[in-house]
């Protein structure tokens, strides 16, 4: 069986199955495009994820992922079904409780406060092109009116909040992202357009202090971000 498809608290999620399983599992959380369904996700249906997903699994990585009510921006309902995954996939599969994650953009605000939920549980993070914070996205764009009004409205819907109430508390909040991690963070940063740049800014700004350098690759090494991912994988393997 290559993958499994099913469904919690009516959210899709899956199961990639390698074929020669190690007993590591990685939990996926996907960006604003990421979706799974009855059949198949996001990752599957992009070369470039795919290409990953299939050196993972050559490498004998157990994965999941879920659909995560779509757009949750971070939200604590997303959260939550996160950690019930891991629960349901480490009761169900063969497989040691320590997890890695692998999180891109939007997904990194979920991965955050999962490092918090279940700090002994998580062996390793890698964020890639990760949204550290809500804030500094939302000041990103708002210079792009149509696309600042749309994510104000996914926000208020990921959140539950009013529109008024979801951007004052947002924009007036001081986030400190809380350091030291509580696990080996690794921040893999594809470089295109100067929005990209600006983002790779912040990063400095957000985990100033700490330990952490981040990977920065140019898009045409895209094909290498495998190769990384599995080598600082890897690295944090040898404790049980």
């Amino acid at each position: 069986m290559e993958n499994r498809n099913f469904q919690m608290d009516t959210q899709w999620n899956i199961i990639h199955y390698p074929e020669k399983p190690t007993g590591f599992g990685i939990l996926i959380l996907g960006d604003e495009r990421h979706f799974v369904d009855d059949c198949k996700c996001f990752w599957t249906q992009n070369e470039g994820k795919l290409a990953i997903i299939n050196q993972l699994k050559e490498k004998g990585y157990t994965i999941f992922s879920s659909n995560l009510y779509g757009r949750n921006w971070g939200s604590d309902n997303a959260v939550e079904l996160a950690e019930r995954l891991y629960q349901h996939v480490i009761r169900s599969e063969i497989l040691n409780n320590k997890i890695h994650v692998l999180a891109e953009g939007m997904g990194a605000l979920v991965a955050l406060k999962l490092m918090e939920k279940m700090k002994h549980r998580i062996r390793s993070i890698i964020l890639l092109n990760p949204i550290l914070s809500l804030k500094h996205h939302l000041e990103q764009e708002k210079e792009h009116k149509f696309f600042y009004k749309k994510l104000l409205r996914e926000l208020s819907l990921a959140h539950q909040m009013e529109q008024n109430v979801l951007e004052n508390t947002f924009l007036s909040r001081e986030e400190n992202i809380k350091q030291p991690f509580d696990c080996p963070v690794k921040i893999i940063h594809v470089l295109s357009g100067a929005k990209s740049y600006n983002q790779s800014k912040l990063y400095q700004q957000l985990i100033s202090g700490s330990e952490i350098n981040p990977t920065f690759i140019l898009p045409e090494k895209k094909q290498r971000l495998a190769i990384i991912m599995i080598k600082f994988f890897n690295r944090h393997e040898s404790v049980l």
